[in-house]
């Protein structure tokens, strides 16, 4: 609590009682904890927000654990404050500034006071560290229904610019579904560019569970590709597409498996390894320009 909070509960010569006890903790200036005890994560937030002072709102990873949102932590609390504020005399805190915290970003009713779980999840994927890791938080979002992939849409637009907008956006149509195919367009491309023998797509395969698909296939040289579009963060998809995995090495076939996000901007790996993996099952591309040449 602040200093006045303090002392409208207990009078200020006991508020400065019980520090001087030990009994309570000062963590920064003008900030109390009515203990001597190790401080929580909840706590923490509370400090930060506290400290980041009038209109602060937790945000990004910080907020979304108050609403449900598993396996994603922030390093310290996250706050943001309205434009124009000054920084936290503190260092246990991340803070950032936004115009946009009206009641469209920052939910009225809910403590700690936060933003909303589609605001959050823009700001910590504009936030994160590599485009890598903001797809996986948008994605996870959705997977775990915290969002729907049009409340996201809604929110970055009012959001507008902000860092990683590209891939937040295929993020989001990724978890749409809305253009599985995409991926495997681009891996075609790769291909083509590369002058890579043409693959089949969507080999039909019967395996001990059923009728399933292969994405790609060299049938001469008995290798198949898997383009995942969605980053499997649920343990029984997971599971399911590492069982499938078995099936197509049991028909004896060598397996590559990529991700759009692989596909879209790691082209030059994606390609010396299905290269690699041509050459090693006999395919000889010194042939291959011998024949284009004649």
């Amino acid at each position: 609590m602040t200093f006045r909070e303090a002392v409208e509960l207990i009078g200020r010569n006991k508020v400065q009682t019980m520090i001087r006890s030990g009994r309570w903790q000062q963590p920064c200036r003008g900030i109390y904890v009515t203990h001597n005890g190790v401080i929580t994560p909840d706590e923490r937030d509370l400090i930060a927000l506290k400290v980041c002072g009038r209109g602060a709102a937790l945000a990004g990873l910080s907020a979304l654990k108050h609403d449900g949102f598993k396996g994603f932590d922030a390093a310290v609390p996250t706050v943001v404050q309205p434009a124009g504020s000054s920084a936290p005399p503190y260092e246990d805190v991340d803070p950032h500034w936004s115009i946009w915290l009206d009641d469209r970003d920052v939910h009225p009713d809910r403590e700690p006071r936060r933003t909303r779980p589609q605001r959050s999840l823009v700001d910590a994927a504009s936030w994160a560290t590599s485009d890598r890791y903001a797809r996986v938080i948008i994605i996870a979002g959705v997977q775990q229904g915290i969002v729907t992939t049009k409340m996201l849409r809604e929110s970055l637009v009012r959001r507008g610019a902000c860092r990683h907008r590209a891939i937040i956006v295929q993020s989001i149509l990724d978890a749409h579904g809305g253009i599985q195919s995409l991926p495997e367009r681009d891996f075609n491309e790769i291909c083509r560019r590369l002058r890579l023998p043409k693959p089949s797509r969507q080999v039909p395969c019967k395996g001990r569970d059923g009728r399933y698909y292969l994405d790609v296939e060299w049938k001469e040289y008995a290798i198949a590709v898997e383009i995942h579009g969605i980053p499997h963060l649920r343990i029984r998809d997971w599971d399911g597409d590492l069982e499938r995995g078995n099936e197509i090495t049991i028909l004896d076939k060598r397996l590559l498996i990529f991700s759009s996000y692989t596909i879209r901007h790691r082209q030059e790996r994606v390609g010396d390894q299905v290269i690699r993996m041509l050459r090693s099952r006999g395919w000889n591309p010194s042939k291959r320009i011998e024949v284009i040449g004649v």
